[in-house]
């Protein structure tokens, strides 16, 4: 009894001394909605959506005071399929933290991050968009020449918040043989920016090196590597465009926002470049508190310019772009309820669809339009 009594007694001392030094901290977000979603031409389609209004998410995130002020800290992050109980909804890959795993240095300097993040170029899609890329309202429903969310096996800098409103980050990734299949392969770049009370601007610029040589599939460009079920970022179900002479794709965007307090602004302008083919996208949006709740609205646009003819979509160019508005009820200031409607019209021979409506193919130059009901919690 005296023995177990001192052994209790000792990892009580370890216990106290470990809390004193770090804390962990568990978090999450729970986002589910009821959808319907119509192409043209096509039957309506019923599901149980993810990520209305928010990320649904699992976190872990812990600090320790290192001394000297220097301090460690780590986050890990993994999607949650809350109408599932999966990993995620959709995901293709076998990552449980596929939203983020990354271990940090802190200290005057700045901040040191290694692992997987999203990448700087991000950023400005997601800050500058009042649906925050989530849901059927977000920006990236007309993305063409979409660049990707995140990159692993990354090292970023971030620089020091005491900067007087600037504040800034970089990049570099490797590209280990393009495996996943949102970070095609090697990756560099960096984002600025200024903020100061109401208003907030950002310039970001990338490039990333695919890890295989990308050629030409069913819907655009495909990783014709061994692991050939693997899309690479070079395509994706939206790309119009074939880069069968190219190992790069650059990027460069600028956002901002400004608060009016009785509404707040936001917009971003965004450019892709692979071989001869460009693509501008532009995002304007806005958010308008009413008492408990806010209504978001956006428009969207995106032009892709000189296609080759081995594009899906044919030689030329093709143009998306989709109006969307969003009414959320904070029922607290965790629990919200919400309801989205959107509509997406391709011209030309443009063929994307809104989330919900994968399948749902119809010829070039159709049009989808869908709404949304649901419940998002913070915990």
């Amino acid at each position: 009894m005296k023995k177990s009594l001192l052994a209790l007694a000792v990892l009580g001392a370890f216990a106290g001394t470990a809390s004193a030094q770090s804390s962990v901290t568990l978090y999450g977000t729970l986002d589910v909605a009821g959808r319907v979603v119509k192409a043209e031409g096509q039957s309506r389609r019923y599901t149980m959506a993810n990520d209305g209004i928010n990320s649904s998410q699992l976190g872990f995130r812990g600090v320790e005071d290192l001394g000297g002020g220097l301090r460690a800290g780590f986050t890990l992050l993994s999607s949650v399929g809350v109408d599932s109980g999966n990993i995620g909804s959709g995901q293709t890959l076998n990552k449980f933290w596929n939203r983020r795993s990354t271990v940090s240095l802190f200290g005057p300097f700045g901040e040191a991050r290694l692992g997987r993040d999203y990448m700087p170029t991000f950023w400005n899609q997601t800050i500058f968009d009042a649906f925050g890329t989530n849901g059927l309202g977000n920006s990236v429903n007309v993305r063409q020449l979409y660049a990707g969310t995140r990159m692993d096996n990354s090292i970023g800098y971030f620089l020091p918040t005491n900067l007087g409103g600037f504040y800034g980050q970089a990049m570099v990734a490797a590209g280990e043989n393009g495996t996943s299949a949102d970070r095609p392969g090697r990756y560099g770049g960096l984002r600025f920016g200024f903020a100061a009370g109401p208003f907030d601007v950002a310039f970001a610029a990338a490039q990333q090196r695919f890890g295989a040589t990308c050629a030409l599939g069913s819907n655009g460009l495909t990783n014709s590597s061994p692991a050939a079920t693997v899309t690479n970022n070079c395509s994706s179900a939206n790309t119009a465009y074939t880069a069968l002479t190219t190992d790069k794709q650059k990027t460069y965007n600028l956002g901002g926002s400004y608060d009016f307090g009785v509404v707040k602004l936001l917009g971003y302008w965004d450019r892709e470049s692979i071989n001869s083919g460009r693509e501008d996208v532009g995002s304007i949006s806005a958010v308008v508190p009413l008492g408990q709740g806010e209504v978001h609205v956006g428009y969207d646009r995106s032009q892709l310019k000189n296609l080759p003819t081995t594009s899906p979509h044919g030689a030329g160019k093709t143009t998306v772009d989709q109006f969307a508005a969003t009414y959320q009820y904070n029922l607290s200031k965790r629990t919200a309820v919400y309801a989205t409607y959107s509509r997406l019209d391709n011209k030309e021979n443009t063929r994307l669809t809104l989330p919900g409506a994968a399948g749902q193919t119809s010829p070039g130059g159709n049009n989808s339009q869908g709404a949304e009901f649901g419940v998002r919690h913070f915990f």
